[in-house]
């Protein structure tokens, strides 16, 4: 079996002494696929350093490697906050209103692709299988092709792909995409974004792209496919069953008192559509005022990129309209809004979820939504809760028996609600029933076997490129 070297903006892999089973998502996905094929996860520490110098500091939990470097203040102003998360991030979230172009962004984008390639390279050995995740990295294959690397390199986007009427705002898009090219393989969360992406390709670079996957560039030649990634569905039962996520089931009914909770759970974020949110359950209070005191949303919302000022304005905004909605409509015994700005382990959201008889996750557009999965993986099978789910998530595609909503739609957001309170119990379980199904067998495991094997086929840099 080849060692599997994975390469990602942040190293995150699980950890004995991580609280609450607190580690990212994507750490849970590839943590055992890095034990499987005794690999090697390289990327930035998050820790900051004067100058450069492209020490390795190499460690090992649980059976994984991690190598991670330390990157200077201005790379993480121009690579991370900036293109990134300035220019990348709202323009995939089809937020060019947000987007910001600024010449030292991609420079510095380009200096820490090539810094990583710089680094990471001399680790590949010859028969290695490399994968690369997500926005921040998309030219590293070019640059480690550039350094000689020969090995089948994989790349996969957990964000949306934009239309290419969106796209051609980029400057330089054609570049960024042609670098795309010396993978081997491609992946996205869904058709959608595969399709755009194939649209671009065609349009804009006059490629090939054949029904079975295959894209051709003039010599270039590359596999494009959709790998919904999914949740580890087993690892999440045990948080369910967990005795910290009893407690947290337990907290969430007693402050309940009886009244209906819907959740939302993001992380705070303009592309999770959230004053949308907000302003729907607004409605809700409006044209249902004999609900009033008999439910409450809990926004569990994190915040993230204090560093980037849009996510401040965000965060004033939904502090000023949930006050707003709190003092309008709340009683004595009574608020409608509980907003919480911080971050909960997997086992305390597990039992949340499962308290929780309705979730309203409405995003305006999301690469996959994995809380949508997570959610209906907690709920109790003689009673579950019901999923009120944007359109727009990737995982819209697959969870076809949610109430699915238009998030820009204030009515819909409202009519979803009074559904889902109003839904008698045996078309709850039988929704549930199928959601669940979906979410057990498209699970990680699928997601990493399925894109780590059709790397493992494709021809390699000395046949495609």
């Amino acid at each position: 079996m080849s060692r599997l070297i994975v390469i990602s903006n942040r190293v995150s892999a699980p950890r004995a002494d991580s609280p609450n089973g607190a580690q990212g998502g994507l750490a849970v996905a590839l943590a055992a696929a890095l034990r499987d094929h005794k690999g090697l996860w390289f990327g930035w520490s998050g820790e900051k350093i004067e100058t450069f110098t492209g020490h390795i500091d190499l460690q090992r939990y649980g059976g994984v490697t991690t190598a991670t470097i330390d990157l200077e203040a201005q790379d993480v102003d121009e690579y991370y906050n900036g293109y990134a998360n300035r220019t990348l991030w709202p323009l995939f979230h089809y937020r060019i209103d947000l987007a910001e172009y600024d010449r030292s962004f991609a420079g510095g984008y380009e200096r820490v692709n090539t810094r990583f390639a710089e680094t990471v390279a001399p680790l590949i050995d010859a028969d290695d299988l490399v994968w690369v995740h997500d926005y921040h990295l998309i030219p590293l294959g070019q640059q480690l092709r550039e350094r000689g690397i020969r090995n089948r390199i994989g790349f996969f986007l957990h964000i949306p792909w934009p239309p290419s009427r969106l796209l051609v705002s980029l400057p330089f898009h054609e570049g960024l995409v042609l670098s795309m090219l010396a993978y081997d393989v491609i992946g996205f969360q869904t058709v959608e974004w595969l399709d755009s992406f194939r649209h671009y390709v065609e349009r804009e670079l006059g490629g090939q792209c054949d029904p079975d996957g295959t894209i051709r560039v003039g010599d270039r030649v590359v596999h494009a496919a959709a790998y919904p990634r999914g949740i580890d569905y087993a690892e999440f039962e045990q948080s369910v069953a967990s005795h910290r996520a009893s407690q947290a089931f337990d907290r969430m009914r007693r402050s309940a008192e009886g009244r209906t909770t819907i959740i939302g759970v993001d992380r705070l974020d303009y592309s999770k559509g959230l004053e949308e949110r907000f302003l729907g359950y607004r409605r809700f209070l409006e044209e249902h005022s004999d609900e009033r005191g008999r439910l409450f949303l809990l926004q569990i919302a994190p915040p993230s990129r204090g560093e980037v000022a849009t996510y401040e304005e965000i965060r004033e905004r939904l502090d000023e309209l949930s006050g707003r909605i709190n003092g309008e409509f709340a009683e004595v015994d009574w608020v409608p809004i509980r907003y919480v700005n911080q971050g909960y382990g997997r086992e305390d959201l597990a039992g949340f979820y499962r308290a929780a008889q309705i979730a309203l996750i409405t995003p305006l557009r999301d690469g996959m939504n994995l809380v949508a999965k997570e959610y209906v993986a907690a709920q109790d099978p003689e009673d579950p809760g019901v999923l009120i789910l944007s359109r727009f998530a990737g995982a819209a595609l697959q969870l076809k028996e949610a109430l699915l909503v238009n998030p820009y739609s204030k009515d819909e957001i409202s009519d979803a609600i009074l559904q889902a309170l109003d839904m008698p119990r045996e078309e709850r379980i039988r929704r549930w029933q199928a959601l669940n199904e979906i979410v057990k067998r498209e699970d990680v495991l699928v997601w990493r076997r399925n894109f780590v094997s059709a790397l493992e086929g494709s021809r390699g840099a000395g046949d495609g490129h």
